[in-house]
């Protein structure tokens, strides 16, 4: 089982169920019933998906009675965009260097035909 912080969010958002939930508390807190009503599946199997987006800091829930909504945490997903955006923007500088090296190419064959 993964230790560090972005790869417990990666394994949790790997499954296509925990990846539904967040889409569905991005549009607001639910309660757990709530959350689980479009699946078929028991509410102790919602409250395990939930136990893994809770230890990967992903979702919340508030202490007290029942119900209690479940939160979306955000801190989690800032630290995954670094992660991506910083090769993404690596990806980018290779895409560039390619773009130059081909106009460079095309400029040599352009210069080769008018000669």
């Amino acid at each position: 089982m993964p230790t560090d912080v972005l790869s417990k969010v990666f394994t949790a958002v790997a499954d296509p169920t925990r990846r539904d939930m967040v889409a569905r508390l991005a549009v607001g807190d639910r309660t757990v019933n709530q959350l689980a009503e479009p699946y078929q599946m028991s509410v102790q199997a919602v409250y395990k998906h939930l136990r893994v987006l809770e230890q990967a800091g992903l979702v919340s829930r508030s202490r007290g009675p029942q119900p209690r909504p479940v939160h979306l945490e955000t801190g989690a997903f800032d630290l995954m965009d670094e992660w991506i955006e910083r090769y993404r923007r690596q990806a980018e500088q290779r895409y560039q260097r390619l773009d130059r090296v081909l106009a460079a190419m095309n400029e040599a064959d352009e210069h080769k035909e008018h000669q």
